[in-house]
């Protein structure tokens, strides 16, 4: 863990409140550990869902040491590709292609954006491009594809400023920068909910903020929730939108300082609720996790969905994720 900062008071929102009750959801599943061993490398996971066979459904993870993996739903390796260092991972289906974007770190004061197209049935990731994202350190990416435009990124750089840039998937895919955005300190994770077009982005030691995604949007950013010791603690890290119907569902957060997640209702972003994630029987719970995800399509062994959290403490084998039923979080918490 790192040290903390103190963030500036102009960007609080309230006193902070009494610590919450957080409740516990057992881990059911988990994938094999990344090739990284002795190191923090597992970092980020996206979920494809294969709507026709949902038990042919791939997850794709970041080693961020060394490049991204696909699993199966039952946690085993199905292919790995080396990548270098690659953070997060986020992933789009464009027509009939499967698009899968990470954010690679492997030049720190040049951002990219590694680009694959994944093979749904050799369940492996095959290269496209690797395209410049703007001067920094890559850090978060999340992707959003809109009902009309092109597929588009959003790279949040280590220091806080947030690209965004539209992808074109042509034979020689490009990238083309098309709106900046600015957090005041170190930032990572993001999600963006394709329903609404709206951006979260998680500033780590301050809370979490929100954007338009429009490129025509303001680029000032709307706090919605703090790291306030209470419902969110630093480092706040991987953000995840659990959708229902239109409008509805939840956007959970990595509470990363005490080993937690939290959840705020959509659309209205009422704080719904803590949990953490235990063990159960030979899986362990999880700890100091970065990335998340989750779906709420059934597939074999989750009906209601998925979420899927990194373990940053797995001892004795290296880092990996760890899956949960999302139908277990809702239950545990008493939500519809």
């Amino acid at each position: 863990m790192r040290w903390l900062r103190f963030a500036p008071l102009a960007l609080l929102i309230g006193a902070a409140q009494p610590t919450l009750g957080t409740v516990d959801v057992p881990a059911v599943g988990e994938t094999a550990p990344v090739g990284t061993a002795n190191d923090d490398a597992a970092d980020d996971p996206a979920i494809w869902v294969d709507r026709r066979n949902p038990a042919r459904s791939l997850i794709v993870a970041t080693d961020k040491k060394a490049g991204l993996y696909v699993y199966g739903l039952d946690g085993k390796v199905r292919s790995q590709i080396a990548a270098g260092r690659v953070n997060n991972v986020d992933l789009r289906q464009v027509g009939r292609r499967v698009i899968v974007a990470a954010s690679d770190r492997n030049d720190l004061a040049n951002a990219k954006i590694a680009l694959f197209e994944l093979d749904r049935r050799a369940a492996k990731l095959n290269p496209l491009a690797t395209l410049p994202a703007g001067k920094g350190e890559a850090y978060g990416i999340c992707l959003w594809q809109p009902r009309r435009g092109p597929l588009t990124a959003f790279v949040v750089m280590k220091q806080g400023d947030i690209y965004q840039l539209e992808l074109s998937l042509d034979a020689v895919p490009t990238a083309t920068l098309v709106r900046r955005m600015k957090l005041a300190t170190q930032s990572e994770g993001c999600v963006v909910d394709d329903r609404t077009g709206i951006l979260y982005v998680a500033e780590e030691d301050v809370g979490i903020w929100r954007f338009g995604a429009n490129k025509s949007d303001p680029v000032t950013p709307v706090a919605i929730a703090k790291v306030n010791n209470a419902q969110l603690f630093a480092d706040a890290e991987g953000l995840a939108i659990a959708a229902s119907g239109t409008r509805g569902g939840y956007l959970v957060a990595s509470s990363q300082g005490d080993n937690a997640y939290a959840l705020w209702r959509l659309p209205d972003l009422q704080f719904a609720g803590r949990f953490r994630i235990t063990a159960n029987g030979s899986i362990g719970g999880t700890s100091e996790t970065d990335g998340i995800e989750v779906t709420t399509a059934n597939m074999p062994g989750y009906r209601g969905g998925m979420m899927i959290a990194q373990d940053g403490v797995n001892a004795p084998n290296a880092q990996n994720f760890k899956l949960v039923r999302w139908a277990a979080v809702k239950r545990a918490l008493g939500l519809r």
